[in-house]
């Protein structure tokens, strides 16, 4: 791939979902477009790049986008967060609730490891504290989704933040890999969503989990990714962001929460989604 061509896909990327790609770095570049070089019937990713450059074709862009959208996702990541999530946030919000169901969102859920850590926490407190919560999960991949829908894991997946005592409650070993228990899944709305799309029309959310997302996106897409999360949280409800993700200089719609690294909650005068 030429300079030119991994400004190309650079370009593309920041201007179909906002994401942040340095086209100085060819090994990535090469790394993740080979697959779907290889999925496509192209040659060589030069060849791939071309047809984009050529056709500007649709599907053949999202192809690209979705590859280079990845990122790391493993169950229960950091910790604290799902820690305040089950032993605080979700209480609270069960006696706020008065018989409504809690509405929990994923919103870059990836393969599914932040989602199902949340499900296997909301099965325990649903039965303790006699709540309800509908739990969403959305990413910018379809192939992530197509993943994280399956529940189906490696080992090393599985090791990687999933305490012993939630492996063998919710898991099962299927040859070399391990399949969540079916419930899980089915008990998620899965949907695709790019987050620089209009959000309005999802409704209120009490939680959402947007963790890692904003370090991989333009300056530009971090202020309008927050201002339409912000936008989305019911009144009184809670942003996950990264641990080390802060929203300086760009938005006014969030308020930090007190001792919470990355937790934020939208400020009143602020108009939620209709």
């Amino acid at each position: 791939m030429t300079p030119q061509d991994r400004e190309l896909i650079a370009g593309l990327c920041a201007a179909r979902a906002g994401i942040k790609v340095d086209a100085s770095k060819a090994y990535l570049l090469e790394t993740r477009l080979a697959p779907v070089a290889r999925r496509e019937d192209f040659a060589a990713t030069r060849d791939l790049v071309e047809a984009l450059r050529r056709t500007r074709d649709e599907r053949l862009i999202w192809a690209v986008v979705e590859a280079l959208a990845s990122g790391e996702s493993c169950f229960f990541r950091d910790g604290a967060p799902y820690e305040a999530f089950a032993e605080d946030i979700l209480p609270r919000l069960f006696e706020r609730a008065a018989g409504r169901p809690v509405r929990v969102w994923s919103a870059a859920c990836g393969t599914g490891q932040e989602i199902y850590s949340l499900a296997m926490l909301v099965e325990e407190a649903e039965a303790a504290l006699q709540g309800r919560v509908d739990l969403f999960a959305s990413d910018l991949s379809e192939r992530a989704l197509e993943k994280a829908q399956s529940g189906i894991y490696t080992q090393f997946e599985v090791q990687r933040g999933l305490p012993i005592r939630l492996l063998v409650r919710h898991f099962e070993k299927d040859g070399e890999m391990w399949a969540i228990s079916p419930r899980l899944p089915q008990r998620v709305q899965w949907r695709r969503i790019n987050l620089l799309a209009d959000l309005s029309r999802l409704g209120g959310f009490d939680v959402i989990f947007c963790r890692y997302v904003l370090a991989g996106a333009t300056q530009e897409a971090r202020a309008r990714i927050l201002n339409s999360l912000a936008r989305t949280l019911a009144p009184g409800g809670f942003l996950f962001l990264g641990d080390n993700e802060g929203i300086d200089g760009l938005t006014e719609a969030l308020i930090p929460v007190d001792g919470r690294p990355g937790l934020f909650t939208r400020r009143p005068a602020v108009r939620a989604a209709a």
